[in-house]
């Protein structure tokens, strides 16, 4: 990787800013001055180091967030706040954005990176990943319902869902349910009770696959992934 190309991505400013950086004699390949913006570097081999600070070289960055309502899943919009707004700048330069899509209404779990291989098999049909989500529900919730998610039920354009686990854990004139679904279609949960006639009036998403949101995190706050977490996430849903 050419240097100035390596020190952009980690941070430490444009390509013109690192020139100037060489040019002050900051930056060295092990331990010798480099003033050659276009060195080729060998980041598993060699010791980068700007103003005696190591350079550790990171490809990709994967963040879980909390995410708040009011905010939207996208990495850039004219009118409403992203969840790309929310990042420090520190993360933000690595380009990251949103696995999947969580309407603004809705709040929880969601995975962001700039890991594309990643975020695809998320992301597949093919996969089926499960996504498990709370919700409160304008009305009774009833066994009748249970079996209506596990046959799968018909939105309102007329695609018939894949069936869906739906746990009751209180019935009333407002309940609260767990459903886990495999499929991402538009407002899918909400929708998928519309179509046995109830509403959805809260949404938190509760997991993605193996990736359990932390209970630790309040809305609108983000850590990176634990290396626990992203190996069963690469093993389980990148096959």
């Amino acid at each position: 990787m050419r240097l100035d190309k390596l020190l952009a991505n980690m941070g430490y400013g444009s390509r013109k800013e690192v020139k100037q950086l060489l040019k002050q004699k900051a930056v060295r390949v092990d331990d010798i001055v480099v003033k050659d913006a276009a060195m080729k570097v060998d980041v598993d081999k060699q010791i980068v180091t700007v103003f005696g600070e190591r350079v550790e070289y990171t490809e990709f960055i994967y963040l879980m967030m909390h995410k708040p309502p009011g905010v939207i899943s996208a990495t850039e919009d004219k009118y409403d706040q992203t969840v790309i707004d929310l990042l420090d700048p520190t993360y933000q330069h690595f380009e990251p954005f949103p696995v999947g899509r969580l309407d603004k209404d809705t709040e929880g779990l969601l995975l962001i990176t700039n890991d594309g291989q990643l975020a695809h098999n998320l992301l597949s049909p093919k996969k089926h990943v499960p996504k498990t989500y709370f919700a409160h529900i304008n009305g009774c919730v009833t066994e009748a319902d249970i079996e209506a998610m596990k046959e799968g039920v018909t939105l309102d354009d007329g695609y018939k869902t894949k069936p869906g686990h739906l746990v009751i854990l209180e019935a009333g004139d407002t309940s609260k349910i767990e459903l886990t679904i495999s499929e991402g279609k538009f407002h899918q949960v909400k929708r998928m009770f519309e179509a046995v006639g109830k509403n959805v009036t809260y949404l938190k998403r509760l997991s993605m696959g193996s990736l359990m949101l932390d209970k630790a995190l309040k809305l609108g706050e983000y850590r990176e992934l634990t290396r626990d977490e992203l190996e069963l996430l690469q093993n389980n849903e990148g096959k």
